[in-house]
């Protein structure tokens, strides 16, 4: 079992220090998860790196962002720009995670973050080994919005109570 505690420190932390994101799976369509979670973070400061070979074979880019086939490619090119991958977002299947698990590892990155629905415990567990702190079954857009104050003002119960605003905004 994952033992990276998903508690609300936690999930601040990461999401305040992990500052490019290198998003697997993202979709070139607006409509889908991928993107409108990606553009969501990419507006709130955040760098994103897209992954999707299909794009990438292609030439193309997402959210202005050149595509990547692979996790190991994407941290080359960030790398020689002088910076590097913080996290690694999936939104792929449970099933496809070992492989991504492993780039991230070799890619150094700090968290591996496995969007909703996706769960995968012996990833998790290598990813861990490896120093990497593990997320699953959450979506990156929600908890931001969630802890950096995105949906407390529609209604939504955030399970954060302050009275205090933040003196500085993490982005």
């Amino acid at each position: 079992m994952s033992h990276t505690p998903d508690t609300i420190s936690t999930l601040r932390d990461i999401l305040g220090r992990c500052r490019t994101i290198a998003v697997v799976g993202l979709s070139p369509q607006w409509h889908r998860p991928s993107y409108f979670a990606a553009k969501y973070m990419q507006s709130h400061g955040y760098r994103i790196v897209p992954v999707n070979p299909l794009v990438a074979r292609e030439g193309g880019a997402i959210l202005g962002e050149r595509c990547f086939a692979s996790v190991i490619e994407a941290e080359q090119a960030i790398a020689a720009q002088g910076g590097r991958i913080d996290m690694v977002d999936c939104f792929r299947k449970s099933a496809d995670i070992p492989p991504v698990a492993d780039e991230a590892i070799a890619a150094g990155a700090r968290c591996l973050w496995l969007q909703l629905g996706v769960v995968n415990e012996a990833a998790a567990e290598h990813a861990e080994a490896a120093g990497l702190q593990v997320i699953q079954n959450r979506c990156v857009k929600i908890e931001h919005a969630r802890l950096f104050g995105g949906l407390g003002w529609a209604g939504v119960n955030t399970r954060v109570i302050s009275a205090k605003r933040p003196h500085q905004l993490p982005y």
